[in-house]
Formats: structure tokens, C-alpha cells, sequence
């Protein structure tokens, strides 16, 4: 990856209007409603991808 990834918008109030925060990597704030927060990647399920039935009934 060249670049980490971004939220598309606060999780607080929904604003677009985000910045990074200098707290460190995954730190974000929002101008919009002043609040500062920490995203961080857990990892991957280990269940996987499950497949719908398309059919409609349980087999």
C-alpha cells in the first residue's frame, strides 16, 4: 500500500471534514464537532466468507 486508509467521514456526527491528528498512526479529529479519534486494524475473521443459499429455503 502507498498510502493508509482514510474514514470517509466522523463516526460522532457523519462531517466529512477530517484531518489527521498528530497523536499518532490511525488518529484522526473532526473540525466539525471537535472531536479526536483512533482508528486500528484487528485483522481477519478467522470464519472466512460464508455463501447465501440463493434458492431462498434452508437445505
Amino acid at each position: 500500500m502507498s498510502e493508509r486508509a482514510a474514514p470517509f467521514f466522523c463516526p460522532y456526527c457523519g462531517d466529512e471534514d477530517l484531518f489527521p491528528n498528530e497523536q499518532g498512526h490511525g488518529a484522526w479529529e473532526c473540525r466539525s464537532c471537535n472531536r479526536a479519534f483512533q482508528l486500528k486494524y484487528l485483522g481477519l475473521l478467522a470464519r472466512g466468507l460464508r455463501a447465501e443459499s440463493t434458492g431462498g429455503e434452508a437445505i
